[in-house]
């Protein structure tokens, strides 16, 4: 299916986006799964390049996006389909995942969860586990989003602002025009992964960059999340929108105490393990 899109206050004019990228032994492989599958690629090379930082190989980052990955899936279909039972009849509709819905927070939720397991398997603090991860997890969302603008989806309410965006599906005789909030949530993501991205060798603990990250994510997915028409909802509230704020709240209650527990003349943790190291190999010899 081709959608219509444009962005009239930025001077461009309407442009047609086919929902399928190209065809394999007669089935459509979507664009969707393509951005999605480019953005878990990028951010598993992230991780590969920081796991030096943090005392791990590749190998024991291939070991954990092995089960991190798939589960990471299962949990965003899970998260979905929880939140929208009402739209299914049967179980193999709840597990066709070529039907679409896929939701963030369950991917965090389910890849968090695994993360944790493994680990405790592996013996690796996990703290220190999180705080590599979540900037790639903000890679994978930033680009994942582009995946519900090629679908025309996961968008606001109607707007005349500068940057709104016209939508012109099959169904319809004229376009409307509504709030990118996918694009909203991508920029708000690329900003926060340059800002943790370049604070990383200065954290302060293990854990620092994941509260960051639930307090940045968790505010912008608050307000972005009340401008969208397609929200999950649990009773009369965005389910969204409530854990959101929720993050938004444990992850900036837990910068503030370790900011005073540690105090903000604390040295780097990554600067004190590596001449611990050090220290350590100078013992050796």
């Amino acid at each position: 299916m081709t959608n219509y899109i444009s962005f009239p206050g930025l001077g461009i004019g309407e442009f047609g986006l086919n929902e399928v990228a190209f065809s394999l032994f007669g089935i459509d492989v979507m664009w969707y799964g393509v951005i999605i599958t480019i953005g878990i690629i990028l951010a598993v090379l992230y991780v590969l390049n920081r796991a030096k930082y943090e005392g791990l190989t590749q190998d024991d980052i291939i070991d954990y996006a092995i089960f991190v990955i798939p589960l990471a899936v299962i949990g965003a279909r899970a998260y979905y389909v929880l939140t929208s039972l009402d739209k299914y009849d049967s179980f193999k509709e709840m597990i066709n995942l070529r039907e679409g819905g896929l939701a963030i927070y369950g991917a965090v939720i389910g890849g968090a969860l695994t993360t944790l397991v493994v680990c405790l398997v592996k013996k690796v603090k996990v703290l220190k586990m999180y705080d590599m991860l979540v900037p790639a997890v903000m890679i994978g969302q930033l680009i994942g989003r582009w995946g519900n603008f090629v679908n025309a989806e996961a968008y606001g309410e109607q707007t005349d602002i500068f940057i709104r965006m016209g939508i012109r599906t099959a169904s319809m005789s004229e376009a409307i025009y509504v709030h990118p909030t996918f694009l909203y949530e991508s920029l708000w993501n690329l900003l926060g992964f340059l800002l943790i991205n370049a604070y990383y060798k200065k954290k302060k603990y293990h854990g620092e960059l994941f509260f960051m990250y639930m307090a940045w994510y968790g505010i912008g997915r608050f307000f972005i999340e009340g401008l969208r028409t397609d929200s999950l909802y649990v009773g009369p509230f965005r389910i969204s929108q409530v854990i959101g704020i929720v993050s938004f709240v444990i992850g900036a209650f837990c910068l503030v105490y370790m900011y005073f527990k540690k105090g903000k003349n604390a040295r780097p943790i990554l600067e004190i393990e590596n001449s611990n190291k050090n220290k350590e190999v100078e013992k050796g010899e």
